[in-house]
């Protein structure tokens, strides 16, 4: 999940027209690939994530785009463009007003004119060889929707945590995300996916992009997740995915609040892939039902977290049993049938 967890003082107002630095004439055939640096309060790791966007092996459209989040992330990188004459368009620009990552991606989809996105945050770093490598893929497999891949994940001060990290397998589809169960998705700031998974589809909606993309590449496509590291991923306070899936607090009260948490996300992707169902009359029959089944198990792995929560454990009987006639769920609801014996204070222990 790229971006950052939500704060609770409010943004900074950003205001301007959008500038323009480097080349002004796109190369022949267009731009392949547009490389998206998205920002929300980024301004002390934005000029590294802008230096990886320009180190990139293929010319790119670069959109540098703050979501109305601090004043100072903007004027950093205009200045650092102020003498560009690369090979890249470089499009530095503000939401009017802040409006969140998912919404965020789909007024930078409208404005790309490249058939592939690159997603990158504004405090990560992608290696230069990240845009020709993924691009072969896309060239070489037209059914291919979605191409990520492992990252080396850093600390805020860019240091090395861990190398080759957050994969999954070299080819992900509707069969595969049923029968794991995991909910797992390749992690969005590695992700480029065809732009019109966002221009075709409906407006994505929610708080986090990285499993509503996947389940869209997969309904339509397949997905792919190569075995190289092409990106630093930075980690600190902030991140989406951390906050979502937090688990700092120990005990039952913060048990809870992830629990909550999770569920509306897991709701919000349901929601997600039923609207592009609906929204492709013509997909395969195939497509269509293993689609339902998907946005079935988000939903039901979301009713059980919160059931466990809010109603009475003889309420608890009917999603589980449910679950253990579900792929992929079987293995979660017999383990969370044996919180039945347990106390709600012993949870998250």
């Amino acid at each position: 999940m790229s971006g950052q967890a939500p704060v609770a003082d409010r943004p900074v107002p950003v205001t301007g027209q959008a500038t323009e630095h480097g080349a002004r004439v796109a190369p022949p055939g267009g731009w392949r690939a547009t490389f998206l640096v998205v920002c929300y309060r980024m301004k002390d790791t934005v000029l590294e994530a802008v230096e990886g966007a320009l180190a990139q092996t293929v010319a790119c459209e670069i959109i540098v785009s703050d979501d109305s989040s601090c004043a100072e992330t903007l004027p950093l990188v205009r200045d650092r463009l102020r003498d560009y004459a690369g090979p890249h368009r470089v499009i530095v620009r503000s939401t009017a007003s802040n409006i969140g990552l998912c919404a965020h991606l789909n007024e930078l989809a409208a404005i790309a004119t490249a058939p592939v996105l690159f997603n990158s945050a504004g405090d990560d770093v992608s290696l230069p060889e990240r845009v020709d490598t993924l691009l072969r893929v896309f060239d070489a497999e037209p059914d291919a929707q979605i191409v990520g891949s492992r990252v080396d994940d850093v600390d805020a001060q860019g240091r090395l945590i861990e190398a080759g990290v957050r994969g999954l397998p070299a080819r992900v589809d509707q069969r595969w995300l049923i029968n794991r169960g995991k909910l797992a998705t390749i992690l969005g700031a590695s992700m480029a996916f065809r732009t019109t998974l966002l221009t075709d589809l409906p407006p994505l909606e929610g708080r986090v992009e990285d499993n509503m993309l996947m389940l869209r590449g997969a309904l339509i496509g397949v997905c792919r997740c190569l075995p190289v590291s092409l990106i630093r991923y930075r980690r600190h306070d902030h991140n989406l995915g951390d906050w979502v899936f937090d688990r700092s607090e120990r005990g039952y009260e913060g048990w809870k609040r992830r629990q909550l948490r999770v569920a509306e996300m897991y709701v919000e992707i349901a929601d997600d892939q039923l609207r592009c169902i609906e929204a492709l009359p013509d997909l395969p029959s195939h497509r269509r039902q293993a689609g339902q089944a998907l946005q079935a198990l988000y939903r039901l792995e979301a009713l059980q977290r919160v059931t466990m929560i809010e109603q009475p454990r003889s309420r608890w009987i009917a999603p589980l049993m449910q679950g253990l006639k579900t792929r992929g769920l079987r293995r979660k609801s017999a383990e969370r049938a044996l919180k039945l014996l347990l106390p709600r204070k012993q949870f998250g222990r």
